[in-house]
Formats: C-alpha cells, sequence, structure tokens
C-alpha cells in the first residue's frame, strides 16, 4: 500500500480502517491477498493489538476474514454474496419505505430533496466516499419514519456487515447519477403519499445496485451474467 497524507484529527483507529478500506476498494489489495500487521504497525509506529482491533471490525463490515494462526486477507466477493444482500436489502428498505409512506412530513421531505440535491452535486464532483455517507442519510431519514425499531436495527446490522459492496457498486460509472434520479421518484411517491408505489420503488433502486455490481464482476472475469433474482425484482 502507497502512503497517503492522512488528516489530523482522525483518531489513530480511524486512520488504519481507512486505509485498509482505500486499498481494497482501489484494488491496492487483491481479494484472497494477505493484509501484513508488521507493515501496519510499522507504518504507524504502534503495537498490534489496535491493529487487531481494526481487523476485527473490518471482518464485520465484510472487507477482511481473520484466518487464526494466519492473519487476516481480503475477503472475496462472491456473485451469491451480492444477490443475497440486496434481495434482502431490496425487502427490508422497501417495507420500511411502504411503513414511512405516511410518517413522513412535509419538512422531513424537504430534508430528502436538500439530501438528493447534495447528491446530485456530489456526483458531479465524483466524490464517491461523501456521497456514500450523504447517502446512507438519505435511506436513514425514510427508515427511522417507519417507526419500527427491530426492522430499523436489521436493516443497520446488514448494511454495517455489507458496506464494502454498496460503495463498491455506487464507485461504478454512471452509478452516483442514477442513484439520484432514482431517489427522485421515490420523494415524488413519498409526497403523493403512495406507499405502494415507494416499496416498489426502492426495491427496484436497491436491486439494480446489486445487478449493476455483478456484471461489472462478471465483466472483469470477461463472464457473462445470467439473469438472477435481482434481474427478476427489476422487472417487478
Amino acid at each position: 500500500m502507497k502512503r497517503k497524507p492522512i488528516e489530523r484529527h482522525q483518531t489513530l483507529r480511524e486512520k488504519i480502517l481507512e486505509t485498509i478500506r482505500e486499498a481494497i476498494l482501489k484494488g491496492q489489495l487483491k481479494p484472497g491477498e494477505k493484509v501484513a500487521e508488521p507493515e501496519l504497525a510499522e507504518r504507524f509506529g504502534i503495537s498490534r493489538t489496535p491493529i487487531r482491533e481494526a481487523f476485527r471490525q473490518l471482518e464485520s463490515e465484510g472487507y477482511l476474514t481473520v484466518i487464526p494462526r494466519k492473519g487476516a486477507v481480503v475477503t472475496s466477493l462472491s456473485e451469491r454474496a451480492v444477490e443475497e444482500f440486496y434481495a434482502i436489502k431490496s425487502i427490508l428498505e422497501g417495507y420500511a419505505a411502504r411503513m414511512a409512506t405516511d410518517n413522513l412530513t412535509a419538512r422531513d421531505i424537504e430534508k430528502l430533496e436538500t439530501i438528493n440535491e447534495r447528491l446530485s452535486q456530489l456526483a458531479a464532483e465524483g466524490d464517491v466516499k461523501t456521497f456514500f455517507k450523504v447517502h446512507n442519510e438519505f435511506h436513514e431519514l425514510f427508515i427511522k419514519a417507519a417507526e419500527n425499531e427491530k426492522l430499523q436495527e436489521l436493516i443497520n446490522q446488514m448494511m454495517l456487515k455489507f458496506n464494502r459492496l454498496r460503495l463498491a457498486s455506487l464507485s461504478l460509472p454512471g452509478r452516483m447519477e442514477t442513484s439520484v434520479q432514482e431517489h427522485k421518484k421515490i420523494i415524488e411517491a413519498f409526497k403523493n403519499k403512495d406507499g405502494e408505489r415507494a416499496d416498489n420503488l426502492v426495491r427496484k433502486t436497491a436491486s439494480y445496485g446489486g445487478q449493476v455490481l455483478i456484471q461489472s464482476m462478471a465483466q472483469a472475469e470477461g463472464r457473462r451474467v445470467e439473469k438472477n433474482i435481482l434481474s427478476r425484482v427489476i422487472d417487478i
């Protein structure tokens, strides 16, 4: 991994996490490649204990797999994992959107529009990292409005474990711009108090995100993708 200037206000733990995440997302660390503790310890001038703690968090986020007595390696992405995650995401978030429709206030919808305007700016700038954070705010707002704590807990746990997949999908060419347009349609459904349409649109949005990621993975390996469960959801 190449050295990169890091902001001073970040904690040491955040520095380690960001360094490894970016190296994986940019392909500097390949699937199956071992992440060396000694190199990181030397680079940050610390013991291996905080590095191992960072490894555990990255494992929970789907970036690394920690193998006893062998260390940490970059987790391989499988089409099956992508398909299963986005299929579940589409169902849970779609239901949340349906339940939120009658609860969202005019101010909430105004906030969604403001967030989406910000996303449009970030897409134009090509700032994927900030787009990802602000994109989360959009979804968190209507998920919270569903007023179902167990549902919110399930979605949060799932999102944390698969952040890598979501960020990889948003990093694909044109994906951020498409997301902004999808959000506009979802906001319109909320305005019209059309819970069924909001549900369907959110499902399609999630499923499309998974589909384009699967296609990208296949293209990188010179393969074609057969129609799967995600493409069937998109066709609804």
